[in-house]
């Protein structure tokens, strides 16, 4: 039997984003729970990210009215999605924050790939900096390992034992636009060992390259939002060698489906862009297949009021199959259900189980 629905999902949305390596690139996919964001809690609700000292990396949610787009260091929106992660760059104590992410795959030895990211300077920010390291790594750094300073800028050769490589800025520019999202990108040949990367300043302070930039706090720092991380090979012929040598998996009739990226914001009905990728990817094979119907399922966790619960999985069906025959989708070849917190598929009592039950989900039907 082939693969079901999930890989599909998944395979052709990895190749259809430009083959872009970094998981979970815009950290939309986090487990903070109804837009309630902790400061310096993205350890602790990113997925597939870490840091790898022991600073406190925060993130932000658009849905958050004192962590998302407007926040402590200032004011700025995501680049996309609904989530950005903001650190400290520089402070006067040496103190560094990182974000540290995973690739989807090991980079392939004598390819040419191309990192990318944007990042802004937040509006509290006494320096812009020149000095900004993407830092690429075989295993996945170890904080406090070999009595590496856990909260001091990281120095690379205590935090693995495996190869690496460093990137700096070679442009002779300081990164201090405050308003707009500026990328910063760069192309490397990879020696085949590549799984982890993280982004940071791992220069100390007497190294740094800095520049004053206006601002009205008391304290002297320097503070970058970050969002939209890229890794992906330059070969984009390698798009069309996946494609034909990966048979198309069948999706089974009659089995029950969660999509994984139909995600809405906070108490709200209408999708975000990031979801309509997967569904795209579902529309084709509806498309290829006319025999097919489809049922659509909204379920939330038990949090708040019965009929507001039920009320808002019926709405967020509802917006799912709406896009569909926005597409072409015949309006009789689908239909749509909200049910609530009645049918949970985890436990409510912890967020990693709510958030398991706060899912769209769908069947086909010959």
């Amino acid at each position: 039997m082939k693969q079901p629905i999930l890989f599909f999902l998944l395979f052709c949305g990895f190749i259809s984003n430009s083959q872009n390596l970094v998981l979970n690139p815009s950290f939309e996919e986090h487990s903070s729970y109804k837009c309630f964001v902790n400061m310096g809690g993205f350890n602790q609700s990113i997925t597939d990210w870490s840091i790898p000292n022991h600073g406190s990396t925060d993130f932000f949610d658009s849905c958050s009215k004192d962590m998302g787009i407007k926040n402590y260091n200032g004011f700025q929106k995501p680049k996309t999605g609904t989530t950005y992660v903001g650190m400290y760059f520089y402070t006067d104590k040496n103190y560094r924050e990182y974000v540290q992410g995973e690739l989807s795959k090991t980079l392939i030895e004598g390819k040419i790939y191309k990192m990318s990211f944007y990042l802004s300077l937040a509006d509290k920010s006494s320096y812009a900096l020149k000095d900004i390291q993407v830092l690429i790594t075989e295993e996945k750094l170890k904080p406090c390992y070999h009595s590496n300073s856990c909260e001091k800028a990281i120095k690379v050769s205590k935090v693995t034992e495996g190869e690496f490589k460093m990137f700096s800025n070679s442009e002779d520019i300081y990164f201090s636009d405050k308003e707009s999202w500026i990328e910063y990108t760069f192309e490397f040949e990879a020696e085949g060992y590549e799984n982890f990367f993280s982004i940071g300043n791992f220069y100390r302070n007497p190294k740094t390259k800095k520049q004053n930039v206006l601002s009205d706090s008391p304290y002297f720092f320097s503070y970058y939002y970050i969002d939209d991380v890229s890794i992906e090979p330059l070969e984009k012929e390698d798009i069309k060698e996946i494609e034909e040598n990966i048979e198309e998996p069948i999706i089974k009739v009659n089995e029950v489906y969660t999509f994984k990226n139909v995600l809405f914001e906070f108490d709200k009905a209408e999708l975000l862009d990031v979801s309509k990728e997967e569904l795209n990817q579902l529309y084709n094979h509806l498309s290829k297949n006319s025999n097919l119907s489809i049922e659509i399922y909204g379920h939330t966790d038990n949090v708040g009021l019965d009929k507001r619960n039920k009320e808002l999985s019926k709405q967020r069906a509802k917006s799912v199959a709406d896009y569909l025959i926005s597409q072409g989708l015949n309006v009789s070849k689908i239909k749509s259900f909200g049910f609530g917190s009645s049918q949970p598929i985890s436990d409510n009592e912890t967020e990693e189980g709510r958030q398991l039950n706060r899912r769209v989900e769908f069947k086909l039907i010959e």
